[in-house]
């Protein structure tokens, strides 16, 4: 039996995001009157929004242009009470947050595949859930049937339209406010906050890892997004912080080098800022070099560079390079 204190904490992203229903809008306060353990996760899930808020607007109305808007997602915080793991889904939260307010009006532009700003963050919304799911975070969007038997990426691209969907039958506020609160509470998992419990490797999306490397793609998926809707806005999103793109580029050559196996034309890879690896065989000299830049490599891996198109450098066997290359693009599910 569902109590009403169960209730009230599947609703406290939402009271800390200031989107409750109205028909709690007294439950909830009355409950946080009375239960202490509900009102401090209350007060630590509003800490972590508040975190996130980033800059102010300039005060002409609530919205954030040209310069100001660059400077608010240039200095999106990632959130001091996660740790290291987490700080970059903190900071792109954060971004894209910065970055919505500017949608208002155009929420139909065509964004990327055939989704408009609107479908995005549902998608968005969607493409959390399974993380959210694993560290106990309520679902925002009721489950459908899960097809034990699916490829991955089938039941990734099935849910996905599915909540697109049903957010394009609530409106834009409805959809970015369940969105926020699904990201503020898993900022405020556990998990985010302590290494010792992000070290678990678990299966999600087709490949096992720690918690903490699941993060890390989350951050990247929100950032890569960011971009497209600032792309089809007009406006131009920076990258993460550098040492947030550090860690997306070192777990995306961990990701690649599996993929490419042990048997590929060995290359000795560079990211500029980053770090080198030799990708493929042990056992057979180098046969080409390659260089890219992290953005650059990011977008590829993102699918947002054409494998014959991103800046690159190299030395040696064009073939392996084209390999790399060509392997690092296929990963893409964005």
């Amino acid at each position: 039996m569902t109590t009403e204190h169960d209730g009230v904490r599947d609703l406290l992203a939402a009271w800390a995001f200031g989107a409750l229903p109205p028909a709690e809008q007294e439950t909830v306060p009355r409950h946080l009157a009375e239960c202490p353990s509900c009102a401090a996760e209350a007060q630590r899930l509003r800490e972590t929004i508040r975190l996130l808020d980033g800059p102010p607007s300039d005060g002409t109305g609530g919205r954030l242009h040209g310069d100001v808007l660059s400077a608010a997602l240039r200095t999106r915080p990632a959130a001091p009470r996660v740790a290291a793991h987490a700080a970059p889904y903190a900071a792109a939260v954060a971004g894209l947050r910065a970055l919505l307010p500017e949608a208002e009006g155009r929420w139909g532009t065509p964004v990327v595949h055939d989704w408009d700003v609107h479908a995005t963050v549902a998608h968005l919304l969607a493409a959390d859930e399974p993380l959210a799911g694993r560290l106990g975070v309520s679902a925002r969007v009721p489950a459908s049937p899960a097809d034990q038997d699916a490829d991955w990426k089938d039941a990734w691209n099935r849910r996905t339209d599915e909540v697109i969907a049903r957010e394009h039958a609530r409106t834009p506020g409805e959809t970015v406010g369940d969105w926020a609160a699904q990201a503020a509470a898993l900022l405020a998992a556990p998990e985010a906050r302590e290494p010792e419990l992000a070290a678990r490797a678990t299966m999600l999306m087709g490949v096992r890892l720690p918690v903490a490397d699941h993060f890390v793609v989350r951050a990247f998926e929100a950032w890569i997004h960011t971009d497209d809707i600032g792309r089809a806005l007009g406006l131009a999103v920076p990258p993460p912080p550098a040492e947030h793109l550090v860690r997306l580029v070192r777990l995306a050559v961990r990701i690649l080098g599996l993929a490419l196996g042990p048997t590929a034309p060995p290359v000795l890879f560079a990211v500029d800022g980053g770090g080198q690896w030799v990708l493929g065989s042990a056992d057979e000299p180098v046969r080409a070099e390659l260089a890219l830049d992290p953005v650059d490599f990011c977008f590829l891996v993102g699918g947002r560079h054409a494998p014959g198109e991103v800046p690159r450098r190299t030395t040696g066997d064009e073939g392996a390079v084209r390999d790399v290359l060509e392997r690092a693009a296929s990963l893409s599910w964005l």
